[in-house]
């Protein structure tokens, strides 16, 4: 079965999500700058991008992370 890419937005989703920041804004203004985002928007499709097959086979080191933090912080509500 030929599975569809990831898109463009997404890609650049993970890839930012790869990076670090050097502090508390940097990462809200290079979503904005970027990404031409609203954080809260990138939030939502980080989300759903975190249940795509798609997402776990262009980056599963990314996304296995990220869903270990979404786990745990859903365990602590």
């Amino acid at each position: 079965m030929d599975q569809e890419q990831l898109g463009r937005r997404e890609q650049d989703i993970l890839a930012l999500e790869r990076r670090g920041f050097p502090g508390p804004g940097a990462k809200e203004r290079a979503i904005r700058e970027e990404l031409g985002l609203a954080p809260i928007r990138y939030y939502q499709l980080l989300n759903a991008l975190l249940d795509d097959e798609r997402a776990l086979a262009h980056d599963p080191i990314t996304v296995n992370r990220l869903r270990r933090v979404r786990d745990s912080h859903r365990t602590q509500r």
